[in-house]
């Protein structure tokens, strides 16, 4: 991927990604998830993980080591639908990582990112909502080598990063080369939500694609580079995206 410009890299990454059309597919998913056979890495895209993957090549390579990358969010939608791509059902992982919680009830689980109190909350509540065993928690702030030594100090079968772009999917890349099987998962904010931290949107908001709007308005200074000027950079792109798509293949059908 070194010598990819920034519109490869997205297509080389759309081309990763599965996409899921219906609940059926989705449970079909999540019993594949729960069963790995080795070390498996579940990835989420989102506008923001593009953008970074237009101007970060190394997390570029790294997202794309992972065996499963999900589409996430309204951008990737409206990125989809440029491209003439049936976008299928918004993966995103605030909600699909409970549902792998539930899935893994009785087993060991690893919650390594964010910071206390948040961190042993959410897995104080994990265990309760969701029946797992949490066996290691860690600060999302060490060095890779750290969450390394607590995969082969206490062998999780999931494993929950919550370091946020671009570090978790750097640490998740190389705790692959670990020979227990077991799910690791790049969560985002998700030790935030289940800690307490964050607040998840009104349903409303979040069937509209407005999640964002409400995590701006909670944390603006946070979230400013992000989604103030990222949204419209990431929109930017896709139109070139498109464009170039269109030149390659023309007379190409428009998904719905």
């Amino acid at each position: 991927m070194s010598t990819m410009t920034a519109q490869q890299s997205w297509k080389a990454i759309i081309g990763k990604l599965r996409v899921i059309g219906d609940s059926a597919e989705e449970r079909r998913l999540l019993e594949t998830l729960a069963t790995p056979e080795r070390a498996t890495v579940l990835g989420f895209v989102n506008a923001h993980a593009m953008n970074l993957v237009a101007s970060n090549r190394q997390y570029g390579e790294a997202l794309l080591a992972a065996d499963v990358l999900l589409r996430d969010g309204a951008g990737m939608k409206i990125l989809y639908r440029r491209l003439g791509l049936a976008p299928g059902l918004n993966m995103n992982g605030t909600d699909l990582i409970p549902k792998l919680l539930a899935a893994f009830k009785g087993r060991r689980v690893a919650f390594w990112g964010t910071e206390e109190p948040y961190l042993s909350q959410a897995a104080e509540r994990s265990e309760a909502l969701f029946g797992v065993q949490v066996v290691s928690v860690h600060h999302g702030f060490a060095e890779a080598q750290t969450y390394l030594d607590l995969a082969r100090q206490w062998q999780p079968e999931l494993i929950v990063l919550g370091m946020g772009m671009p570090k978790q999917e750097d640490v998740a890349a190389r705790l692959a080369s670990t020979d227990t099987p077991c799910l690791i998962i790049c969560g985002g904010a998700i030790l935030d939500f289940l800690g307490g931290k964050v607040t998840r949107a009104p349903q409303w908001l979040r069937q509209l694609g407005g999640e964002w709007v409400y995590r701006l308005i909670r944390e603006p200074k946070r979230l400013f580079m992000r989604y103030v000027v990222g949204n419209p950079v990431f929109l930017a792109r896709t139109l070139l995206c498109s464009k170039a798509t269109a030149q390659d293949t023309p007379g190409t059908p428009r998904g719905r």
